[in-house]
């Protein structure tokens, strides 16, 4: 009876032993593992001259009035208010 339980309380400390080792970080494992790409700069947001929702001042599309989210609310937009003569 006493040799089970010492042969258990061996094959639990190997178990136990593996399973620390494994999940140790080794030092090669840093060095190799790639590294996320730094985040992207925030960007700078205007808001629709039309329906005033925000997006990125590099994707509006600059018109008589302000900037626009897309042609329709830039044309939408100039209909309503024509050039002052």
């Amino acid at each position: 009876m006493i040799k089970y339980l010492f042969l258990l309380l061996v094959l639990a400390l190997v178990f136990y032993g593996l399973g620390a080792k494994r999940s140790r970080p080794r030092d090669g494992d840093e060095a190799a593992r790639p590294k996320a790409p730094p985040p992207a700069p925030p960007q700078s947001m205007v808001a629709c001259a039309q329906c005033g929702v925000h997006l990125p001042a590099q994707d509006a599309l600059p018109g008589r009035g302000g900037q626009f989210c897309s042609a329709g609310h830039r044309a939408a937009f100039e209909a309503r208010h024509p050039p002052a003569e």
